[in-house]
């Protein structure tokens, strides 16, 4: 009965009210999919169609594989969750020294090791980092606090954790994920790779708000950092995902990871944090934690178990209430809310709670997000002080400036215009507008990367010395780690 003309009918109400070009939508209730359907078209403004089988990015889905995988070597007496991770994996190394000797593997897996949230973001997102490279960096990451003593969501300690398998099995963590997950559960569409998603026919476009329009924007590649984000799926085959974990490692007749095992993934870890938002109302639980790859909450009275994803363009979420035995899957190609709106509409029906107007809940406040964000854009241009200079001609600020994360950042004047670069990441290029005094404006090259502010400082001889950047933060990027210096004239 809920899966019904209405139901269609909402949901395409949906992708109306939050500009998204497309939803697709799986249910598994008593170890069956019950319902597969895609709704909307792969890129906005085309006429092919999302389906059931449509491939989407589910980004931080895919930590929940890490454990997932690492849970069959501890079955197999291969590892244990409290292996000291400098011994599964040689060379590995934290700024802080006793992190590194105590770090255990299952502390990879719970956001406690002490570097601020989404630290290393600059380190791998869109460079040609290679995943050791990435790794070997962490040691200059600075910690905001002391190991274990709070939770900060990460993605680097996730790749760490991948590699501990690849160390411990012989398998890169896509290799093992497909051999061991996939393709037992059937995931046979299912990739962790770029060039392979690339081959892929059904897959669906990323967009996001390009100066406030819903735009498709290009697949951007995170393979250095797989573990963390890489999974490419679709709404049928992470449906079978869904199965595994909700019957306690067991699949189709086969027990891929032992049920004591499996339980321990969804055993509350460490105490978790997130910024609840006014609108998701009842959603707000009374206990938020995080277990091995999963957060932990609870629902109704329900405890439930989900993972959501966001990566350029993209937006999932995975949502398991085990003593109901039900799972929903919500893959979206739009930065929204529109996943969460669809997912606990259908949850409240299957729980009996009285219908609760999630769409239009998530649309208002959507809405109310943009118009805050251009209230603070406007805030930093009334910001702005006219009629001021740069202290020095522009030639002065160019150089090679360096951070030991991301290793050079060359400033050059190009056609009478400084142009900043970092040179293992094309896409942070941009070319620089003077601000006001020493301060000028970043206006990305690449239109995703909203524009930000850099500042150069000087030192008492009146030299530059180094630069500082004010920039608004993508989702896994943080600016502010990084602590550039002058390291010299062209």
């Amino acid at each position: 009965m809920l899966f019904d003309a209405h139901f269609d009918a909402l949901m395409r109400h949906g992708l109306e009210d939050f500009e998204a070009p497309a939803l697709a939508l799986a249910v598994v209730k008593d170890d069956q999919v019950i319902f597969a359907r895609g709704y909307g078209v792969r890129t906005l403004g085309g006429s092919q169609p999302v389906d059931e089988r449509s491939l989407f990015a589910i980004a931080s889905i895919s930590k929940s594989s890490v454990p997932t995988c690492l849970a069959m070597l501890v079955d197999e007496g291969r590892l244990g969750w409290d292996d000291p991770v400098a011994e599964l994996l040689p060379g590995f190394r934290l700024y802080d020294d006793f992190a590194t000797r105590h770090m255990r593997l299952r502390d990879l897996l719970i956001h406690n090791s002490g570097l601020g949230e989404v630290s290393g973001g600059t380190i791998w997102y869109g460079s040609d980092f290679s995943r050791e490279e990435v790794i070997r960096r962490l040691r200059y990451v600075r910690p905001v606090s002391s190991f274990r003593s709070q939770y900060a969501y990460q993605n680097t300690m996730y790749l760490v954790a991948g590699q501990v398998i690849q160390a411990v099995s012989g398998l890169s963590w896509d290799d093992f994920l497909e051999q061991r997950v996939f393709a037992p559960l059937g995931m046979l569409d299912s990739t962790s790779r770029m060039a392979v998603l690339r081959e892929r026919a059904n897959v669906a476009t990323p967009h996001a708000l390009i100066h406030g329009e819903v735009a498709a924007i290009p697949y951007r590649s995170h393979d250095n950092v797989g573990p963390a984000a890489a999974v490419n799926t679709n709404a049928w085959e992470l449906a079978q995902y869904a199965r595994l974990h909700l019957g306690q490692g067991a699949y189709a007749g086969q027990q891929l990871i032992r049920p004591a095992t499996a339980r321990e993934l969804h055993t509350p870890q460490m105490t978790a944090r997130r910024a609840w938002s006014p609108w998701m109302g009842r959603m707000v639980p009374h206990f938020f934690s995080y277990g091995l790859g999963w957060f932990l909450q609870d629902y109704l009275g329900r405890k439930v178990v989900w993972h959501s994803g966001g990566v350029d363009g993209m937006r999932s979420l995975l949502t398991l209430i085990p003593e109901e035995n039900l799972g929903v899957v919500a893959l979206c190609n739009h930065e929204c809310a529109l996943t969460y709106a669809a997912s606990y509409t259908i949850i409240d029906a299957f729980l009996g709670a009285e219908p609760e107007d999630w769409f239009g809940r998530a649309a208002k406040a959507g809405r109310e997000f943009q118009l805050l964000q251009s209230v603070e854009r406007h805030k930093v241009a009334a910001g702005r002080v006219r009629g001021t200079h740069p202290a020095l001609p522009l030639e002065g600020y160019a150089g090679r400036y360096f951070d030991p994360l991301v290793d050079d950042l060359p400033v050059t004047l190009e056609d009478g215009r400084l142009v900043l670069r970092f040179s293992h990441t094309p896409g942070f290029t941009a070319d620089l507008e003077h601000w006001h005094y020493d301060t000028f404006r970043l206006v990305w090259r690449d239109a995703y990367i909203p524009d930000g502010l850099v500042t150069f400082r000087f030192n008492s001889h009146g030299r530059v010395e180094g630069l500082k950047f004010d920039q608004p933060n993508l989702l896994d990027v943080d600016f502010s780690e990084l602590d550039v210096t002058r390291a010299g004239d062209w």
